[in-house]
């Protein structure tokens, strides 16, 4: 048997007969229907985590991994996406939540991901990062996308595009992708409002955000997001920077504001806490390599004063 990548596994004795092993071990890439010579690599995703080769260094868990380190292509269904400037391609493996992993693999939160792909840099998504949330992406999509949302018949793969085709009625759908804005609000004294929602961890806080309606631009979607949810007023509403964010299917524009007025006042459906802090007094922050925590670190180094 050829050796995968990072080191011949060690399986239990018998298990080389076992759907896990050919899943993982059986190296035959071609036989995938993959192109070989268009994709740059290979992505396997279980839920919303990663799954590499253990022997694989934190260093490196964001690289597409060759086609010839995977088994089993024919029962993974490996997804040829293309590139977005249409040159290479990167293929992306489903694995259903209940598949066993063998022991010499190991999966790791995407979020954990991307925190170790960025260590607090601005949260660009070209190279390997794009890579990977576009992957991410279009995997999501393609799980929830099995049947038309017209007449409920099971879409198929368009042949020219990357879309789900329901070959009964015809309708197209496209990956979904839902602008939101998130933002960071500064006072007259160079405090930033921080607040803490109800999904996030204990002693958390990060910023306002919220999703674009039907019929907003974006600026008026942050002065909805931000009256609605702590009803406060801000003015020199400026653009920052976006980042995909597929968790799920987000594009964030992240924006700075300054505090206009009104008192802090949470809804208590979304946000049960918000509070101006001092730089040098911070809670617990969102981890690095999202827009938000970059967006803080920015007013942490004093870019917004």
């Amino acid at each position: 048997m050829d050796e995968v990548l990072w080191g011949t596994p060690q399986l239990p004795e018998g298990a080389a007969g076992s759907a896990a092993y050919r899943r993982f071990f059986i190296i035959n890439p071609r036989r995938s229907g993959l192109n070989t010579d268009r994709a740059q690599g290979v992505y396997v995703f279980q839920g919303n985590t990663l799954v590499v080769p253990v022997r694989m260094p934190d260093a490196k868990i964001h690289e597409p991994l060759p086609l010839e380190a995977l088994q089993g292509m024919d029962a993974l269904e490996p997804i040829e996406i293309p590139d977005i400037d249409g040159n290479l391609s990167i293929s992306s493996v489903d694995l259903a939540p209940e598949s066993p992993i063998p022991s010499q693999w190991r999966k790791i939160p995407l979020r954990q991901v991307i925190a170790l792909m960025t260590q607090g840099t601005a949260p660009t998504c070209s190279g390997l990062t794009g890579s990977i949330f576009r992957a991410y992406h279009i995997i999501q999509w393609r799980r929830e996308s099995r049947f038309c949302g017209s007449c409920g018949s099971p879409n198929q793969d368009a042949p020219q595009e990357l879309a789900r085709l329901c070959p009964v009625c015809g309708r197209v759908e496209y990956p979904r992708i839902a602008p939101a804005i998130i933002v960071i609000i500064i006072n007259d004294q160079g405090q930033a409002l921080l607040a803490h929602n109800k999904q996030f961890l204990p002693g958390v806080y990060s910023l306002i955000a919220g999703f674009n309606e039907a019929g907003e631009t974006l600026e008026s979607t942050l002065t909805r997001e931000i009256r609605e949810e702590v009803g406060l007023r801000v003015r020199d509403i400026r653009y920052v920077t976006s980042q995909p964010w597929p968790f799920p299917y987000s594009l964030m524009a992240g924006f700075s504001a300054r505090y206009a007025g009104g008192t802090i006042q949470v809804d208590g459906v979304e946000i049960e806490d918000a509070r101006w802090f001092d730089r040098d007094r911070v809670p617990d922050l969102p981890g690095l390599g999202s827009v938000s925590r970059y967006l803080i670190n920015q007013w942490l180094m004093g870019n917004f004063s």
